[in-house]
């Protein structure tokens, strides 16, 4: 679709996406969210955990969990963090989400056990906290039902600090916007071979989508992108807009090539 090799636009993807990732953490700070909502979202590199090996691991191959914060209001992604599932991987993702939220909000997860120490570290006594525990049935063993979903059953709200609202104790939103990312993004679909082989590209691939997803893609129900509905752009985004974040190069040659690059991605896109 290009003209180019593969390796010169996913170099210029990755380059992108670190700009997007630049962006999003020089931008998407000082708000005021009134209800947060957390979760975590599997996919994997190169091989499942089970099926890699000691070396393969080592290399980044194996379970990659992307975290994710949405605020229920304007549905803006307030904060993502590509990497593992334990409590150092938590208190990472919940500073990063304190650090860019003013006010005192509620903040509803999973019954992820990490959360509990991690959003006390970040939020302390600002906060009101809680976890909503789904529980599901037993899977089918049906050859036509193997790979469906369990079925949700049942929730249990606990409340772990301050004075929740029960009626907006949910992760419904952010739940949806992890199935758009399994949707959109290649690299999370299941039983295919469109998984990432690097985990740099996985994580370029989650920048990239987290850019558009604020600020370019209009969101169905607010009729804006969530940037503008949380006072952070006054436009919607053009692609071309986003590929603009990159910077270039000094040499000439390296910003013809890049020139080029970026027209031909604007059109595909």
């Amino acid at each position: 679709m290009t003209g180019v090799s593969k390796n010169s636009v996913t170099k210029l993807l990755v380059d992108l996406a670190d700009a997007c990732a630049e962006y999003h953490d020089l931008h998407v700070n000082g708000l005021s969210v009134r209800r947060l909502q957390c979760d975590e979202i599997w996919a994997f590199c190169g091989a499942k955990a089970k099926n890699a090996t000691i070396e393969q691991k080592v290399a980044g191959w194996g379970d990659v969990w992307t975290w994710t914060a949405i605020d229920a209001d304007t549905k803006l992604c307030v904060s993502y963090l590509v990497g593992g599932r334990s409590a150092g991987w938590a208190n990472d993702f919940m500073q990063d989400c304190s650090e860019r939220i003013i006010g005192r909000p509620q903040i509803t997860t999973d019954a992820h056990k990490p959360y509990l120490k991690a959003v006390e570290d970040a939020f302390g006594c600002d906060a009101d906290y809680a976890m909503l525990h789904k529980v599901y049935g037993a899977t089918s063993a049906d050859d036509h039902r193997r790979y469906s979903p369990a079925t949700c059953i049942g929730s249990d709200m606990k409340v772990v600090s301050g004075d929740p609202d029960p009626k907006h104790v949910s992760t419904s939103f952010v739940e949806r916007q992890n199935l758009s990312m399994r949707m959109g993004i290649r690299r999370f679909t299941r039983l295919t071979n469109g998984f990432s082989k690097k985990i740099e590209n996985h994580a370029a691939a989650v920048a990239l989508w987290f850019m558009y997803y604020n600020f370019v893609r209009v969101h169905q129900t607010l009729r804006v992108t969530p940037a503008m509905q949380a006072g952070l752009s006054n436009h919607v985004w053009t692609i071309e807009e986003m590929c603009g974040l990159l910077q270039y190069e000094a040499s000439n040659t390296a910003k013809i090539d890049r020139l080029i690059l970026r027209k031909a991605l604007g059109e595909v896109a």
